[in-house]
Order: structure tokens, then C-alpha cells, then sequence
């Protein structure tokens, strides 16, 4: 394939990307004025963000499997008709419950494009030097999202009102579905995998019922038998997902992924820089307009140092990558989002514009940073064929993390009664999230680290070479 196809392709894919992420930054600027309009509590917000988030997490496994067994450019082209008729439905939502509804479907399509463009970009791009600079790419496009969304919701819901939020991803869906059916090459694995409709359900249960019991925890208690009823169900899920999968010649979530470790802890760090971003979007959202008072656009133009950072560090995190590795992209981001919830929780940032726009540059920095590195170490140790797997795990950690930190961090104001005394609390967990950050990606990067990925790949591999 030529040069330009190759840079063609990867526009289609991060044009994909930028219609999903777009839809969640745009959103939560959108929220205060949901509220009022559906007269909507916190965990009814929450909702909104979090039924899209877990049906994308429970089902990118799936997706990206089937990708790789029916054809990655048709499960993309469905999941690009899926999400655009999601966002059409959206903006026609009569109530909250409808919405959420609605969002639902959106989720169904969302989780047949990102783990899926990663699939296509991996095999269309072999050369692992100019991999690591698409994905760089591609991570970039998350900063765009984040610059453009604040700014495009707040002058969408300022002027036209929220429901005009979902309007966007029509032509951009519509134009990435016409785009891929003339330039995007069909691709399969060689060897078709087997749905595992039990790992399925063990996935929805344990991350409906997680989620659930956190989110509705303020109003009905910690201690009260359906909290304690949901975090059980989620305990005995997981537990039957870890019995369960090993078993399977080919099941949901292959467990011998988590032998390497670089693959593990890029799991264990999208999670927790997810969960931060979906903290830091959902009170700053609420806190910008609720507590100071701002407009939805104005709110947006304050986030703005955070997201343009992130847009110009990302591709410099993908490069970094390609040259010298994973491990300082990594140790800066952790650093950078630690910082960053420090300086807002322990001096009061939030009262000083100085210091928080500060904060904000430094979770730019620190969020920009971390994209790249775990996107390449889930997929670039993996035979090519599991490309759509590996991705889907990786994606679905992502969405995991999202869903926990609006979970969390919701909850938190949930439970002190406004954004305003929720503020400190929810930066130190911020804050403690970028610490993981750095922690676990010192741990799981190195020549350890590099042993665990290249034996784990060659008994993956071996155990293929067996099965055919």
C-alpha cells in the first residue's frame, strides 16, 4: 500500500476517533444544562456519561474478536451507522431515561470504531517506528477533541440549546462512512476466533454492577443491602470471569495477555489516567458553571489550556515513543497529573485563577503524555493477528477508567451536597491517579518488562501455530 493510502487510512480511523471522543468532552459541558431542563440529580448526570461508557467497555472485546473474524472494515462501517443514528436519536431524547437510552445505542456503534481503527491502523502500518508515530497521531486526535469540544458545546448549548451537541457527529459520521467504503482495505485474522457469550455476561454483571453500586451508594448507603448486594455480584463475577476464561481455547479476555508486563501495566494505566480525565471533566464542568456561575462557553474557554496542551504534546509523546521507548513518556504524565492534583487540592487552585489554569496545563501535559505509550505497548508485542484483541482490551480500559471516575468522583459530590466541597476530595484523587501513573509505568517498563512481553508473545504464538 502506498504512502498516501497509508496516511488516508489513518485519517478515516482518527476521523472515528474524533466523532467518539468529541461526543464525550462536548457532553459534559452540556450537563448543567440537562439538568435543568429534565430537573436531573447527580447520579442521573452521571448516567448520562456512564450507560455509554459501560456498554462501550463490555462490549470493545467483542467488537474488535469480531473484527478480526468477519472483517474489520464491515464491523467499522456498522459501528459508523450505529453511532450516527444514536447521536440523531439523542438530540430527539423527550426525557433523561430516553437520553440514556439513546446514549446506549450510540455505545453499541462507539465500541465498533475505536478498537477497531487501532486493528486496521496496526496492520496497515508494519513498520513499528512508523506505527508508534501514527498513534501518535491518533492520540493527538484526543486533544483535539478536547479543545474543540468545550469550545464547540458551550456555543452549541449557549445558542442553539444541548440537544444541538449530538448534530455534529452527523456529517462527520456520514463522511467517515462514505470514505471508508471507497479507501479502507478489508483485513481478517487468519485464524476466525469463537464468541464466548459466557465471558460476555461475566463482563456486563461485573462492570454494570461496580458501577451501579457506586454511583447510587450516596443515596441509599454504603451499608444498605443493594450497595452491599452490587459490590458482591461484582466480587463474584470477576472471580468467576478469572475461573472461567483459562478454561476457554479462545475466550473474551485472554488472560495470558496479563503475562507481560509492559501489556499489564499499559492496562493498569489506562484505567487510572481515564478515570482522572473522567473525574477532572465532570467536577470542573459542574464547578465552572454551577459554583462560579460561567456560561457553557465560557466554561469551555476555560478548560481550553488543558485540552490545547494535550493536543501539542500527544503527537511529541508519539515520537518520543518511537525513538527511546515508553518509559519517559510515562514517568512524565504521572508526574504531570500528580502535580497537577496538588497544586489544585493542596493550595487552593481553584480559588485563584493563576494557580488553576496552572493545574489545568499540567493534566494537559500529563494526560497528552500517556496516550501514546499505552496504546503502542498493548498492541506492539502482540502477534498481529491479535491486534483487534489486544486493542480491545486496552480500549475497554480506557472506558472502565471513564466510567469509574464520573462514578467516583460523582459520588463524592453526591455525598458532600455541592461541586464546590466536593472539590478537594476529588483532586486528590486526581492527584492519585496520576501517582499510579507514575508508579506502575516505572514498574513495567525497562528490560524485565521487555522479557515478560517477548515470552508471552511466543507462547501465544505457539499455542496458534498448535491450534491450526
Amino acid at each position: 500500500m502506498s504512502y498516501r493510502r497509508r496516511m488516508l487510512v489513518l485519517a478515516i480511523c482518527c476521523m472515528s476517533l474524533l466523532i467518539v471522543s468529541l461526543d464525550n468532552t462536548v457532553l459534559n459541558v452540556a450537563l448543567p444544562a440537562m439538568r435543568r431542563e429534565f430537573d436531573a440529580s447527580v447520579s442521573g448526570l452521571q448516567w448520562t456519561i456512564d450507560a455509554y461508557t459501560l456498554v462501550l467497555a463490555s462490549l470493545l472485546m467483542l467488537s474488535g474478536s469480531t473484527a478480526d473474524r468477519f472483517g474489520r472494515r464491515m464491523v467499522f462501517q456498522l459501528g459508523l451507522v450505529l453511532f450516527t443514528l444514536g447521536s440523531l436519536l439523542c438530540s430527539l431524547a423527550p426525557s433523561l431515561g430516553w437520553l440514556v437510552v439513546f446514549r446506549m445505542i450510540q455505545a453499541v456503534g462507539g465500541s465498533m470504531l475505536n478498537p477497531v481503527a487501532m486493528s486496521i491502523i496496526t496492520n496497515v502500518f508494519t513498520d513499528p517506528r512508523e506505527r508508534a508515530r501514527a498513534i501518535g497521531v491518533w492520540g493527538g486526535v484526543v486533544g483535539i477533541s478536547m479543545a474543540a469540544g468545550p469550545l464547540a458545546g458551550g456555543l452549541l448549548v449557549d445558542t442553539l440549546g444541548w440537544r444541538a451537541i449530538f448534530w455534529i457527529n452527523l456529517p462527520l459520521g456520514i463522511a467517515a462512512l462514505v470514505l471508508t467504503m471507497l479507501f479502507v482495505p478489508e483485513s481478517k485474522a487468519p485464524t476466525a476466533r469463537r464468541f464466548d457469550p459466557v465471558g460476555q455476561l461475566l463482563v456486563i454483571v461485573l462492570l454494570g454492577s461496580l458501577t451501579y453500586g457506586i454511583i447510587e451508594a450516596p443515596s441509599a448507603g454504603w451499608t444498605s443491602p443493594l450497595i452491599l448486594c452490587c459490590l458482591g455480584l461484582a466480587g463474584g463475577s470477576l472471580a468467576a470471569l478469572l475461573l472461567y476464561e483459562p478454561r476457554r481455547a479462545e475466550p473474551l479476555i485472554d488472560l495470558r495477555f496479563f503475562g507481560s508486563a509492559p501489556f499489564s501495566g499499559a492496562t493498569v494505566i489506562a484505567v487510572c489516567a481515564f478515570a482522572a480525565l473522567g473525574g477532572f471533566l465532570f467536577i470542573n464542568t459542574l464547578y465552572l458553571q454551577d459554583v462560579r456561575g460561567l456560561s457553557a462557553l465560557h466554561a469551555g474557554l476555560y478548560m481550553l489550556p488543558m485540552a490545547g496542551v494535550t493536543l501539542v504534546v500527544a503527537p511529541l509523546s508519539g515520537r518520543v515513543v518511537g525513538s527511546r521507548g515508553p518509559r519517559l513518556p510515562l514517568l512524565l504524565a504521572g508526574i504531570a497529573m500528580l502535580a497537577s492534583g496538588v497544586l489544585a487540592a493542596g493550595f487552593g487552585a481553584e480559588r485563584s485563577d493563576p494557580l488553576l489554569f496552572t493545574s489545568y496545563v499540567l493534566f494537559g501535559i500529563g494526560f497528552g503524555m500517556v496516550n501514546a505509550p499505552v496504546t503502542n505497548t498493548a498492541v506492539s508485542g502482540m502477534p498481529r493477528e491479535q491486534a483487534g484483541v489486544a486493542a480491545g482490551i486496552t480500549s475497554t480500559s480506557r472506558q472502565v477508567g471513564t466510567s469509574l471516575g464520573v462514578a467516583v468522583i460523582g459520588s463524592v459530590i453526591a455525598t458532600t451536597g455541592h461541586p464546590e466541597a466536593a472539590g478537594d476530595p476529588a483532586w486528590w484523587i486526581i492527584a492519585g491517579c496520576g501517582a499510579a501513573v507514575l508508579v506502575v509505568g516505572r514498574l513495567t517498563t525497562g528490560s524485565w518488562a521487555t522479557r515478560t512481553a517477548e515470552r508471552t508473545a511466543a507462547r501465544i504464538a505457539g499455542a496458534q501455530t498448535v491450534r491450526s
